[in-house]
């Protein structure tokens, strides 16, 4: 089944660095003929950003908001897809996520600093919270990446796209996004599984055949499962390939995405206790700071 992609919410903090999330949402909403809402978030816990003196919060929420909208008009210029701004006050994750749930948004772009250590564990991100958050897949971008500048020709832009699958409801929702965006750009599709060692050494040690013939096995099984999950139509419209890699999944798919020179990687997220969320990660999270590509994350609405 296709998935629809009717309406896009871009998300920037009107920094250089974040702008680029609109040059990308302006592309998408081009070639799926969506509307597209460009959103700031006031937060106006950060006043700087707006002036240099002392308002009242009504008077700073005013300025930030004229502000705001006057910047982010700039950055938009003459766009010829249908557009219009959204300029709420809150809390960023927060206030986004409510902003989606209103509008009925199908797709929302952010960009990401790739934070790691303590400051990650200590307070988290934007991004991170958004993925388990939002009611719709998000799509993470960085303003670093020299493929992509603006305007942004899809059709050369995401020609190679890398599936992340663990087997679960939520890979599962991630290969239908792959495929949609595969057919609709025509681009070759990636399906991968990693074997990682604290899910399957167990399995492989119980069984009485000699080990190399065991892991061989598996995987033939394991491809087989792959290859299952690809409808027969798909190799009319696109070119799907299927590989089975071992290791840390996070470090393989970014191993894979760079060694192949990925466009873009659609991975699956699910829900983590409090503990792995501060200071574990999911695989998805981890190759967000890492990834060589713009990442697409789907699967937190599936959980509500």
């Amino acid at each position: 089944m296709k998935i629809q992609i009717n309406k896009i919410l871009c998300a920037s903090d009107l920094s250089d660095f974040s702008n680029i999330t609109i040059a990308v949402g302006v592309a998408l909403a081009r070639e799926f003929n969506a509307e597209l809402y460009v959103c700031h978030v006031i937060d106006l816990a950060a006043t700087a950003v707006y002036h240099d003196g002392f308002y009242t919060p009504i008077d700073l929420q005013d300025q930030a908001t004229a502000y705001a909208e006057e910047t982010l008009q700039k950055i938009v210029g003459s766009s010829s897809v249908a557009w219009q701004t959204l300029v709420p006050a809150g809390h960023p994750a927060d206030t986004l996520t409510r902003m989606v749930q209103e509008q009925g948004i199908d797709l929302v772009i952010i960009a990401t600093h790739g934070r790691s250590g303590l400051k990650r564990l200590i307070i988290g991100s934007v991004t991170e919270r958004l993925m388990r958050t939002l009611p719709c897949p998000l799509l993470i971008v960085r303003s670093h990446d020299p493929k992509i500048t603006a305007p942004i020709d899809l059709e050369n832009k995401f020609k190679r796209i890398l599936v992340g699958c663990d087997f679960s409801h939520a890979s599962d929702q991630a290969l239908q996004y792959g495929l949609s965006l595969a057919q609709e750009l025509q681009s070759d599709l990636h399906l991968v599984h990693v074997m990682a060692p604290s899910v399957y050494e167990n399995l492989l040690k119980s069984n009485a055949e000699p080990a190399p013939r065991r892991s061989e096995e598996l995987r033939e099984q394991l491809e087989g499962r792959l290859e299952a999950r690809l409808p027969e139509d798909a190799y009319h419209w696109c070119n799907p390939k299927t590989q089975i890699l071992a290791g840390q999944p996070y470090e393989e798919i970014t191993k894979y995405a760079v060694l192949h020179k990925m466009d873009l990687i659609v991975l699956g997220v699910r829900g983590l206790g409090l503990v792995e969320k501060l200071f574990v990660g999911s695989t998805t999270d981890r190759v967000a700071r890492q990834a060589p590509c713009p990442l697409l994350s789907v699967g937190a609405q599936s959980e509500r």
